[in-house]
């Protein structure tokens, strides 16, 4: 029998807001999740790692439920980026950005407490950047405020004036949940979308 509770395991505003546009009834808790990535981790690899903990780490908690977790990591020359957490590791951050391509890395993972089965799926985003001014970054900044960003990029703001061109197969990958792939997972869940 298919879990018919929807459980979105973030905290983020980004992610309850993309998921609402399904219109689908979901709960939205809080996972318990390290969030440090590991020592010769790749990108891809920590995205993955921290979405499938995110939503196993709710599976007590949701005995009978379909746990939706999500991470996204940004890479700049090898380099993970982050959330800057302020001004300062922002500004860094974008000022190394300014004129290269990075790659975001979101994972998703869907997890069935019931069965145990748990789906997972890396959504790649290139996104190359401008060569913006140094005020282009502080106007930026002070307005959006994204220090909650990966890579201090928000691209449905007016983070979207920073950046040259992007290309990616799931639109919504990008802010932070990837929905195409989060469709097929629950269809494949058995899950009502329509």
């Amino acid at each position: 029998m298919t879990p018919t509770q929807l459980v979105l395991g973030s905290t983020s505003p980004y992610r309850r807001e993309l998921l609402a546009r399904l219109g689908l009834p979901f709960t939205v808790a809080a996972p318990d999740c390290d969030e440090t990535p590991l020592a010769g981790e790749s990108a891809a690899d920590t995205a993955t790692r921290l979405a499938c903990n995110k939503a196993t780490s709710l599976a007590k908690q949701f005995p009978n439920a379909l746990i939706i977790g999500s991470d996204q990591v940004a890479l700049l020359h090898g380099e993970q980026l982050g959330k800057p957490g302020n001004f300062e590791r922002a500004f860094a951050q974008l000022s190394r950005m300014r004129g290269q391509t990075i790659v975001f890395h979101t994972a998703l993972a869907l997890h069935n407490s019931a069965s145990g089965h748990t789906q997972q799926v890396v959504v790649p985003w290139q996104v190359s950047m401008r060569d913006y001014s140094d005020a282009e970054i502080r106007h930026y900044l002070e307005r959006e405020q994204p220090y909650d960003c990966a890579g201090s990029a928000k691209t449905e703001g007016l983070g979207i004036a920073m950046i040259e061109n992007m290309a990616g197969s799931d639109p919504a990958a990008i802010i932070g949940l990837p929905l195409i792939e989060l469709c097929r997972m629950l269809r494949t869940e058995g899950f009502p979308l329509l």
